[in-house]
């Protein structure tokens, strides 16, 4: 048994239940997204999370051996995790994904760096910290959502997506919603292919005006290729 506990370590039953606890609490949120189909589910959190524990506990067990047998050696066990928590940015901005307007993957990069910091905790015996956080961060991410969408439901955002030859003059297109007395809060213009061009605009909130009638009148300029309108 004294060969075992030589070999292993004398935490090495404290580390190992820190490594579980820390999957199963960043496997939760994890799950979460996973439902949700996001790009980041089940595992990679999970590898975040046991990832950042193991890093934790080489901070804080890795360098006994050499704290304890030379007294000119001083390590700083808030190092590593430092460089855990600065360095988990580059995975939570490969999940936010931009399309024109829309913007998708911001709530999965912040949960990402959220179980890095889980494991951290854990790694660190923080337990009922930890337990605390992963019931916070999953009553957010189930409950939240609905809770702004009821109160969003009357300020719906409306945006249209014209695929244009480049011979259209712009102004053209715009003219239109001018007719209809509509503020525009955002235009982009982007390069469809060498002889069109698209053009992304976004109004207003809580503008009360006839989709189609507008969709009709966006049609009939010439060489308009494609109108769509997204009311979200």
């Amino acid at each position: 048994m004294e060969v075992i506990t030589q070999y292993l370590g004398e935490n090495f039953d404290v580390m190992v239940f820190r490594v579980l606890l820390a999957t199963v609490l960043c496997g939760l949120i994890g799950f979460e997204r996973e439902l949700k189909q996001h790009s980041a589910g089940f595992r990679t959190h999970i590898l975040v999370g046991v990832g950042a524990c193991i890093m934790m506990l080489l901070s804080i067990y890795g360098f006994e051996p050499y704290i304890t047998q030379y007294d000119t050696i001083q390590f700083d066990p808030a190092r590593i995790p430092s460089y855990v928590i600065s360095g988990i940015g580059f995975l939570g901005a490969g999940t936010i994904m931009v399309h024109g307007m829309t913007i998708r993957g911001l709530t999965t990069a912040a949960s990402i760096w959220t179980v890095a910091g889980l494991g951290l905790v854990v790694g660190a015996g923080m337990y009922p910290l930890a337990i605390f956080a992963t019931i916070v961060v999953l009553l957010s991410l189930i409950f939240l959502n609905s809770f702004e969408n009821f109160f969003r439901k009357n300020k719906s955002d409306s945006y249209f997506q014209i695929i244009i030859l480049k011979d259209v003059h712009l102004r053209d297109v715009l003219e239109i919603f001018d007719q209809f007395e509509l503020m525009i809060r955002k235009m982009e213009i982007e390069s469809e292919s060498s002889d069109s061009r698209k053009i992304l605009i976004e109004l207003e909130k809580n503008q009360e005006f006839d989709r189609n009638e507008i969709i009709d009148q966006v049609s009939k300029i010439e060489h308009v290729r494609y109108v769509y309108e997204n009311n979200k």
